[in-house]
């Protein structure tokens, strides 16, 4: 297994969340990336690139982006990156990053041309997976009149071995150049663009037989680095908290029927937490933020009891931070959980909605292969 170097590589990384972008940035650059290049959101993302769509190339070998970001949000920049007139390079690989991994934005990614997903919580393994993905495993692009970008199945299915949307060699136009860039005119045709792994050749893998790896000794700093940001995170993440109170409190002061605005909000931050909770050792954040993320989201009710609803999420991950548990917390982690269960059932608004953000919740950490506690739903006509 061939070892790579990241130091000739530049990584665009965008993220409007800035604490995050800094905590990855510093992650890169401990794998052995050369330099990475940052920006607040998809506006000054493609501002950088158009400002260098030249005859000189464009710096940048891969992107990282959020996918929730405003005005332009991950989905927006990956469809100006693969179509914009002004894209220095279509073919620039694009990691979709997102604690929304659910299977509509993982699917809606892929279909907008993106090379990797990344889930938050992420780590630094996970992170290294990513990009090792792409150096190694270079997906031919595929041009037809309503797609461009990388070839969408990844490996052949074995209850598929007839699927009609593989394209093979004698049904499409083969393409070695990425000079020109154009789409098929016609329905039904096809363009391969099978293009050479320049990444593989700067990271210093050629002749070497995929996977490579990265050192081990930088995979670990960035796991200490990691580590050692989990005391930032517990600081930023109250702040989070004291906001998210302070919506339900101007919430309060409302009507019910002028609150949306105001959940709108509380659906942000919930997002934000859920996102890096893990990342830092604290993945009772990210169930309890995932929960209220799936409850507040529009249409949802808007009541008082809602507000309260909301407010015992803020209780339960105020107590996480106060008692400082990391990793699933053990008896004190089931007891919290417990503890929050009983608050929803008394103020309920909707049970079949908080059963059903209960249960996404699961299913979306067995799919990332993290196990948490998640609250059980709640039962009508009883108390525990």
């Amino acid at each position: 297994m061939g070892v790579y170097n990241l130091e000739r590589l530049t990584f665009l990384l965008v993220d409007d969340n800035r604490f995050v972008l800094k905590i990855l940035q510093d992650v890169l650059k401990t794998l052995g990336a050369g330099q990475v290049i940052t920006a607040e959101n998809g506006v000054e993302a493609i501002e950088f690139l158009s400002a260098h769509h030249g005859p000189y190339g464009c710096p940048v070998d891969m992107i990282i982006s959020d996918l929730v970001m405003a005005p332009i949000d991950g989905h927006l920049l990956l469809k100006w990156v693969r179509q914009g007139k002004e894209s220095p390079n279509r073919f620039m690989p694009f990691i979709m990053m997102s604690g929304a991994a659910d299977t509509d934005n993982v699917e809606k990614a892929r279909d907008g041309g993106a090379s990797e997903f990344l889930a938050k919580p992420f780590s630094a393994q996970t992170v290294c997976n990513r990009v090792l993905e792409v150096v190694d495993f270079p997906r031919q692009f595929v041009a037809t009149r309503e797609y461009f970008g990388p070839d969408r199945h990844r490996k052949s299915d074995p209850k598929c071995p007839h699927d009609r949307r593989r394209i093979s060699e004698k049904d499409a136009t083969i393409v070695y150049s990425s000079d020109r860039v154009r789409r098929p005119r016609n329905d039904g045709d096809v363009f391969l663009f099978r293009l050479p792994n320049k990444l593989k050749e700067k990271v210093g893998g050629l002749g070497m037989s995929p996977p490579g790896e990265l050192p081990l000794r930088h995979l670990q700093a960035a796991d200490q680095h990691l580590q050692r940001k989990g005391l930032e995170f517990h600081d930023w993440a109250l702040g989070y908290l004291a906001t998210l109170s302070s919506i339900c409190e101007r919430a309060l002061q409302q009507s019910v029927d002028q609150r949306a605005r105001h959940f709108k909000n509380i659906n942000l931050l919930a997002h934000e937490l859920r996102g890096q909770g893990g990342t830092f050792g604290y993945p009772i954040i990210t169930n309890v933020g995932e929960m209220l993320y799936k409850m507040t989201q529009a249409p949802c009710p808007t009541e008082d009891r809602a507000v309260k609803v909301i407010k015992a999420h803020i209780d339960t991950m105020r107590s996480v931070f106060r008692d400082k548990i990391t990793g699933d917390g053990g008896e004190i982690g089931i007891q919290l959980m417990q503890d929050l269960k009983r608050a929803i059932r008394k103020y309920t608004f909707d049970e079949p909605r908080a059963e059903a953000a209960a249960a996404e919740a699961k299913a979306e950490q067995k799919n990332r292969g993290v196990e948490r506690i998640v609250a059980p739903p709640p039962r009508s006509g009883s108390d525990d």
